[in-house]
């Protein structure tokens, strides 16, 4: 069975569950709108740079091996801004946001306990140091979480299913937070995030580096404008 998904395979839908080329029609509909704030994801899309994968409700086992496939495209610059998008089956009753969060952690922690590779040595391991970021197969990725438990951030809700975003690092070279560039359209993409949310940027943005900021705490923010509190669910498993 084909782990790692083009855009191709999802449009034939061949051997592919109903539940996912209806979420997937969602999923396209959506970030191809005009109005739709990230112009990356929709440019991807058209184009069909994206890639996707998915999980069913007791069967996670082929996620590694798409991320594995999916990592492999970023063998030698220059980058194509390829994203991964994961579906997840959707539940019979549409859950609430802590309950979308913890399965979010429950997968990244499920994803790295199957990494077959180590930590990198040079990388910070605890979740609370500013310059911590999610590693898989030693590649530094930012990992972003969408759910229909989302009311107030639209743009967060992208169908049924939940769908975790995968962006390697290496797709942002130039686009750094302290970059003109990486300055400039984040906050083009974020006026335009207001603007569909209609609501303020949430505090827990920011950009990797800041040292006042946590990044596991943009993975999966709240449906408001409140800081997220307590530890990171994620945990370094030797």
């Amino acid at each position: 069975m084909k782990t790692l998904l083009t855009k191709q395979d999802m449009e034939d839908g061949t051997n592919l569950p109903n539940w996912l080329l209806q979420e997937y029609r969602t999923f396209h509909d959506t970030v191809t709108d005009a109005s739709f704030p990230c112009y990356f994801g929709m440019k991807a899309e058209n184009k069909g740079e994206l890639r996707y994968a998915y999980i069913e409700h007791r069967d996670w086992s082929a996620l590694p091996m798409a991320v594995e496939e999916f990592l492999e495209l970023f063998q030698e610059p220059p980058f194509t801004r390829h994203g991964l998008f994961v579906f997840v089956e959707p539940e019979e009753k549409e859950g609430t946001i802590d309950q979308y969060r913890k399965q979010f952690w429950d997968i990244l922690q499920f994803l790295h306990e199957e990494d077959t590779q180590d930590w990198p040595t040079d990388k910070p391991k605890d979740p609370e140091h500013y310059l911590w970021d999610f590693h898989f197969k030693k590649e530094p990725i930012f990992v972003f979480g969408n759910a229909p438990a989302y009311k107030q951030r639209k743009t967060r809700d992208l169908g049924h299913s939940m769908v975790l975003g995968f962006q390697p690092r290496k797709i942002f070279e130039g686009l750094e937070g302290t970059e003109k560039g990486g300055i400039m359209s984040r906050e083009k993409v974020r006026e335009r995030v207001e603007k569909w949310d209609d609501l303020p940027k949430h505090p827990d943005i920011s950009h990797f580096g800041d040292p006042d900021h946590n990044e596991w705490k943009q993975f999966f923010i709240g449906d408001d404008i409140k800081p997220i509190k307590g530890k990171c669910p994620f945990h370094y498993d030797k």
